[in-house]
Protein backbone atom coordinates (compact mmCIF):
# COMPACT_ATOMS: atom_id res chain seq x y z
CA UNK A 1 0.00 0.00 0.00
CA UNK A 2 1.70 3.23 -1.31
CA UNK A 3 1.72 6.52 0.58
CA UNK A 4 0.19 8.45 -2.46
CA UNK A 5 -3.00 6.29 -2.33
CA UNK A 6 -3.76 6.57 1.00
CA UNK A 7 -5.82 9.70 0.58
CA UNK A 8 -8.33 8.37 -1.69
CA UNK A 9 -12.03 9.16 -1.14
CA UNK A 10 -13.18 5.66 -0.76
CA UNK A 11 -11.33 3.12 1.65
CA UNK A 12 -12.68 0.56 -0.66
CA UNK A 13 -11.33 1.24 -3.56
CA UNK A 14 -7.85 1.57 -1.99
CA UNK A 15 -8.25 -2.14 -0.57
CA UNK A 16 -8.88 -3.15 -4.09
CA UNK A 17 -6.18 -1.15 -5.48
CA UNK A 18 -3.83 -2.57 -2.62
CA UNK A 19 -5.64 -6.50 -2.79
CA UNK A 20 -4.14 -6.19 -6.59
CA UNK A 21 -7.85 -6.90 -7.98
CA UNK A 22 -8.46 -6.67 -11.72
CA UNK A 23 -9.93 -3.43 -13.08
CA UNK A 24 -12.98 -3.13 -14.79
CA UNK A 25 -13.01 -4.66 -18.05
CA UNK A 26 -13.86 -1.10 -19.30
CA UNK A 27 -11.15 0.90 -17.43
CA UNK A 28 -8.02 -0.73 -18.25
CA UNK A 29 -4.38 1.26 -17.69
CA UNK A 30 -4.38 2.49 -21.47
CA UNK A 31 -1.78 4.53 -23.34
CA UNK A 32 -3.69 7.56 -22.77
CA UNK A 33 -3.11 7.51 -18.70
CA UNK A 34 0.46 5.88 -19.33
CA UNK A 35 1.64 8.49 -20.82
CA UNK A 36 -0.23 11.25 -18.19
CA UNK A 37 2.39 8.96 -15.59
CA UNK A 38 5.25 9.78 -18.11
CA UNK A 39 4.52 13.38 -18.17
CA UNK A 40 4.51 13.71 -14.60
CA UNK A 41 7.80 11.76 -14.21
CA UNK A 42 9.11 14.25 -16.73
CA UNK A 43 8.06 17.42 -14.94
CA UNK A 44 9.05 16.35 -12.25
CA UNK A 45 13.04 16.17 -13.45
CA UNK A 46 12.68 19.46 -15.00
CA UNK A 47 11.47 20.70 -11.51
CA UNK A 48 14.08 19.19 -9.29
CA UNK A 49 16.99 20.39 -11.90
CA UNK A 50 15.00 24.12 -12.01
CA UNK A 51 15.82 24.13 -8.01
CA UNK A 52 18.91 23.15 -8.12
CA UNK A 53 19.72 26.21 -10.92
CA UNK A 54 17.76 28.60 -8.77
CA UNK A 55 20.79 27.46 -5.51
CA UNK A 56 18.22 24.95 -3.83
CA UNK A 57 20.24 21.82 -2.40
CA UNK A 58 17.94 19.21 -3.24
CA UNK A 59 19.06 15.60 -2.34
CA UNK A 60 16.60 12.48 -4.18
CA UNK A 61 18.83 9.48 -3.04
CA UNK A 62 19.65 8.80 0.14
CA UNK A 63 23.13 8.96 0.57
CA UNK A 64 23.83 6.17 3.12
CA UNK A 65 21.35 3.63 1.29
CA UNK A 66 21.84 4.83 -2.23
CA UNK A 67 17.74 4.77 -2.96
CA UNK A 68 15.49 7.29 -3.06
CA UNK A 69 14.28 8.50 1.10
CA UNK A 70 11.33 6.82 1.80
CA UNK A 71 9.58 4.68 4.74
CA UNK A 72 8.19 0.75 5.55
CA UNK A 73 6.02 0.18 7.71
CA UNK A 74 3.87 -3.10 8.36
CA UNK A 75 6.73 -5.51 7.18
CA UNK A 76 7.27 -3.40 3.66
CA UNK A 77 3.41 -3.79 3.37
CA UNK A 78 2.81 0.07 3.98
CA UNK A 79 5.19 2.56 2.49
CA UNK A 80 6.42 5.39 0.47
CA UNK A 81 9.14 7.31 -1.59
CA UNK A 82 9.52 10.59 -1.47
CA UNK A 83 10.57 13.05 -4.56
CA UNK A 84 13.52 14.77 -2.56
CA UNK A 85 14.95 16.42 0.63
CA UNK A 86 16.01 20.54 0.56
CA UNK A 87 18.62 20.04 2.36
CA UNK A 88 19.97 23.77 2.31
CA UNK A 89 19.77 27.51 -0.29
CA UNK A 90 17.98 30.41 -0.30
CA UNK A 91 16.59 31.99 2.88
CA UNK A 92 13.10 31.80 1.51
CA UNK A 93 12.92 28.14 3.55
CA UNK A 94 14.00 26.74 6.16
CA UNK A 95 15.66 23.14 5.92
CA UNK A 96 15.56 20.55 5.88
CA UNK A 97 12.06 20.33 4.06
CA UNK A 98 10.76 17.61 2.24
CA UNK A 99 9.85 18.07 -1.71
CA UNK A 100 7.01 17.11 -3.32
CA UNK A 101 6.44 17.26 -7.18
CA UNK A 102 2.69 17.34 -8.95
CA UNK A 103 2.00 18.12 -12.39
CA UNK A 104 -1.45 19.15 -12.78
CA UNK A 105 -3.66 20.21 -15.78
CA UNK A 106 -4.50 24.11 -15.60
CA UNK A 107 -8.15 23.62 -13.44
CA UNK A 108 -6.41 21.63 -10.62
CA UNK A 109 -3.47 24.14 -10.72
CA UNK A 110 -5.89 27.25 -10.64
CA UNK A 111 -8.31 25.20 -8.11
CA UNK A 112 -5.07 24.64 -5.62
CA UNK A 113 -3.73 28.22 -6.32
CA UNK A 114 -6.72 29.39 -4.78
CA UNK A 115 -8.13 26.77 -2.76
CA UNK A 116 -4.69 25.38 -1.15
CA UNK A 117 -3.43 21.76 -1.10
CA UNK A 118 -5.68 20.09 1.96
CA UNK A 119 -9.02 21.17 0.06
CA UNK A 120 -8.27 20.64 -3.16
CA UNK A 121 -5.82 17.69 -3.13
CA UNK A 122 -7.07 15.71 0.43
CA UNK A 123 -4.74 12.81 -0.88
CA UNK A 124 -1.53 14.88 -1.67
CA UNK A 125 -1.75 16.76 1.91
CA UNK A 126 -2.13 13.16 3.40
CA UNK A 127 1.03 11.84 1.44
CA UNK A 128 3.28 14.99 2.19
CA UNK A 129 2.24 14.35 5.82
CA UNK A 130 2.53 10.35 6.22
CA UNK A 131 6.14 11.53 4.36
CA UNK A 132 7.16 14.28 6.91
CA UNK A 133 6.03 11.77 9.32
CA UNK A 134 7.67 8.92 8.82
CA UNK A 135 11.02 10.31 7.59
CA UNK A 136 11.63 12.85 10.82
CA UNK A 137 10.70 16.37 8.67
CA UNK A 138 8.36 17.47 10.96
CA UNK A 139 9.81 20.44 12.35
CA UNK A 140 10.10 22.23 8.83
CA UNK A 141 7.25 23.08 6.33
CA UNK A 142 7.17 20.53 2.85
CA UNK A 143 7.58 22.60 -0.02
CA UNK A 144 5.17 21.10 -2.29
CA UNK A 145 6.02 22.40 -5.97
CA UNK A 146 2.75 21.76 -8.65
CA UNK A 147 3.86 22.39 -12.49
CA UNK A 148 1.03 23.69 -14.54
CA UNK A 149 0.96 20.70 -17.40
CA UNK A 150 -0.43 23.33 -19.66
CA UNK A 151 1.25 26.19 -19.51
CA UNK A 152 4.82 25.72 -17.62
CA UNK A 153 4.00 27.92 -14.63
CA UNK A 154 4.66 26.78 -11.08
CA UNK A 155 3.58 27.64 -7.72
CA UNK A 156 5.51 26.67 -4.52
CA UNK A 157 3.73 25.66 -1.67
CA UNK A 158 4.79 25.87 2.15
CA UNK A 159 3.19 22.80 4.12
CA UNK A 160 3.68 22.55 7.55
CA UNK A 161 3.68 19.25 9.52
CA UNK A 162 0.07 18.07 10.45
CA UNK A 163 0.07 15.49 12.96
CA UNK A 164 -3.64 14.36 12.99
CA UNK A 165 -3.39 14.36 9.05
CA UNK A 166 -0.83 12.16 9.79
CA UNK A 167 -1.78 9.66 12.43
CA UNK A 168 -5.26 9.92 10.60
CA UNK A 169 -3.87 8.21 7.39
CA UNK A 170 -1.21 5.99 8.97
CA UNK A 171 -4.27 5.03 10.81
CA UNK A 172 -6.22 4.07 7.71
CA UNK A 173 -3.36 2.43 6.16
CA UNK A 174 -3.38 0.07 8.77
CA UNK A 175 -7.15 -0.57 8.80
CA UNK A 176 -7.20 -1.44 5.19
CA UNK A 177 -4.07 -3.61 5.10
CA UNK A 178 -5.70 -5.63 8.37
CA UNK A 179 -9.02 -5.74 6.75
CA UNK A 180 -7.67 -7.17 3.64
CA UNK A 181 -5.60 -10.01 5.79
CA UNK A 182 -8.49 -10.72 7.28
CA UNK A 183 -10.61 -11.41 4.30
CA UNK A 184 -12.77 -8.64 4.97
CA UNK A 185 -14.46 -6.10 2.54
CA UNK A 186 -14.63 -2.29 3.58
CA UNK A 187 -17.42 -0.77 3.55
CA UNK A 188 -18.25 1.77 -0.08
CA UNK A 189 -17.85 5.37 0.94
CA UNK A 190 -20.85 6.62 -1.45
CA UNK A 191 -24.46 5.26 -1.60
CA UNK A 192 -25.25 5.49 -4.94
CA UNK A 193 -23.56 4.21 -8.09
CA UNK A 194 -23.91 7.51 -10.16
CA UNK A 195 -21.93 9.18 -7.63
CA UNK A 196 -19.45 10.94 -9.33
CA UNK A 197 -16.53 9.49 -7.61
CA UNK A 198 -18.06 6.20 -8.65
CA UNK A 199 -18.77 6.96 -12.40
CA UNK A 200 -14.24 7.37 -12.36
CA UNK A 201 -13.50 4.40 -10.00
CA UNK A 202 -11.53 1.46 -11.94
CA UNK A 203 -13.34 -0.88 -9.61
CA UNK A 204 -16.94 0.55 -10.09
CA UNK A 205 -18.01 -2.73 -11.37
CA UNK A 206 -16.67 -4.47 -9.42
CA UNK A 207 -17.68 -2.73 -5.97
CA UNK A 208 -21.26 -2.51 -6.80
CA UNK A 209 -21.57 -6.12 -7.99
CA UNK A 210 -20.50 -7.36 -4.25
CA UNK A 211 -22.52 -6.47 -0.67
CA UNK A 212 -22.87 -2.91 0.38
Amino acid sequence: LGASAIGGPCARQTQFEYAGAPRDPHKPWDGKILRIFDRGHSFEELAAAWLNDAGFKLSRWNPRTREPYGFEQMGGRFKGHVDGVLLGGPDAIQYPALWEHKALGNKSFNAIARNGLAREKPVYADQVAVYQAYLQLTENPAVFTVTNADTCEQQHLLVPYDAERAQAASDRAVKIINATDAGELLPRAFSKADHFECRFCAFAQRCWGMPG
